[in-house]
């Protein structure tokens, strides 16, 4: 039974805590294993890469077999359906242009004292993708990670992704194909991450290491984090869905399901004006979990983790979506550009009643790489910019140094630091 919650009842704090903190939490065990994995990584290299893929994805390879060949890329992305390539390509050219639209300018300019300063902006040398594996992965992700690193000017990027059992899927070589990715090796899991960040002698380091997986991957890039950069720490996907009275109930229902699907601890949450629109969603829901061919996984994702919060007005909703700063957002509204101003913490805004969170995932344009477990509240999605680099500049003339040399020995001797002082006072001839 899903849970129900009335913000009116003296309870309702209570339990809407448990509703945000849900059940995902990584576990000592976890923590543990993961940093065995990384040091035998880092120790052995392609040896325990091997190794471990043997044990996890019961695949056996040689050292040879770790990358793929550009041969053997085009023969697995050839068996796509033309359908899928022409959706993929569709999808990877809106998130091309949008994310074009994200690249950072250069800016240097001087100021009233004559003193030049700027950014500059350069791409991250390389960085390495995660891409889920098996027949159950997403050739999305390849997009949502590879063209905003490709957009950034990232000349090395190098992919990973597991191949349990010898299965691979054609539709995420193709995305990668399209994406222009060419550097892809057959791991995953823990190891793969410590591959990317400490390299073996098949695979050079990488700098950033970007891309969704399970615990054990998200504990692993938390792990690895300071040796190289990381997107962010992912948890189990999350959308809330705000409805008044206008909006279909269906729809809603639709909606709360797409992302209850996900299982592995996604929440999928609706707050509504009143009892009569709870009600009908939550039948929606029932009837539709019927007809879904996942309605094992998305049953018991809405049934542990769904709710239906009932508020007394908008202002409320807002409120609510403020302190849960949830991964999608949606509006069912009819006006959602009112609403708009009171969102401050979320990490994508789906407006209006014809913007499922399901055109985010895919060819919507945007990013669907997003902050989740109420990191919203000081992370963003992944854009173009954090594939980049900001390098700050500063040129002083020999006026401007005159200017600004008084105050600088001044701080220096305030903090005992002589040679920070004398290493301006000596350009003065002080």
């Amino acid at each position: 039974m899903v849970a129900r919650l009335h913000a009116n009842d003296s309870e309702f704090a209570q339990k809407f805590a448990v509703v945000l903190h849900g059940e995902y939490q990584t576990s000592q065990e976890i923590q543990k294993t993961v940093f065995d994995i990384l040091a035998d990584t880092q120790k052995r290299g392609d040896e325990a890469l091997i190794e471990l893929t043997e044990k996890f994805d019961h695949l056996s390879l040689a050292q040879d077999d770790l990358r793929f060949s550009p041969d053997q890329i085009d023969h697995e992305a050839n068996k796509a359906s033309p359908e899928v390539v022409d959706a993929l390509k569709f999808a990877h050219d809106r998130i091309r242009s949008h994310h074009i639209k994200q690249r950072p300018a250069d800016d240097v300019y001087t100021d009233d004292l004559g003193v030049t300063l700027g950014t500059r902006w350069t791409p991250i040398d390389a960085v390495g993708i995660y891409v889920p594996g098996g027949l159950a992965s997403y050739p999305s992700s390849v997009l949502m990670n590879a063209v905003p690193a490709k957009v950034a000017g990232v000349p090395r990027i190098a992919m990973v992704v597991p191949t349990p059992k010898g299965e691979i899927n054609s539709a995420v070589m193709a995305a990668a194909r399209i994406a222009g990715v060419d550097e892809i090796y057959r791991i995953g899991g823990a190891q793969a991450i410590g591959a990317l960040a400490y390299g073996t002698h098949t695979i050079q380091p990488v700098f950033k290491i970007v891309g969704p997986g399970n615990a054990y991957v998200a504990e692993a890039k938390r792990q690895v984090f300071g040796t190289v950069g990381i997107d962010m720490i992912a948890g189990p996907s999350e959308i809330m869905v705000i409805a008044d009275a206008s909006a279909n109930p269906a729809w809603v229902a639709a909606d709360l399901l797409a992302q209850a699907e996900h299982g592995a601890g996604a929440k999928s949450i609706a707050v509504v004006l009143s009892e009569e629109m709870a009600n009908a969603v939550e039948a929606e829901v029932e009837r539709q979990l019927e007809t879904l061919g996942r309605n094992q996984i998305a049953r018991q994702g809405w049934d542990r983790l769904g709710a239906i919060i009932i508020v007394p007005h908008m202002g409320k909703a807002l409120e609510l979506a403020n302190e849960m700063a949830p991964e999608h957002l949606e509006l069912a509204v009819d006006n959602p550009e009112e609403l708009l101003p009171l969102v401050r913490n979320a990490g994508a805004v789906f407006m209006g009643h014809h913007t499922p969170e399901a055109i985010g995932d895919y060819v919507g344009g945007s990013n669907h790489v997003l902050p989740t477990a109420q990191t919203a509240k000081f992370a963003s999605g992944l854009g173009t910019i954090d594939f980049m680099k900001r390098t700050s500049l500063l040129n002083c003339s020999p006026g401007a140094l005159a200017q600004l040399g008084a105050a600088t020995v001044t701080l220096a001797e305030a903090e005992d630091l002589q040679a920070h002082g004398r290493s301006v006072s000596i350009r003065l001839n002080r």
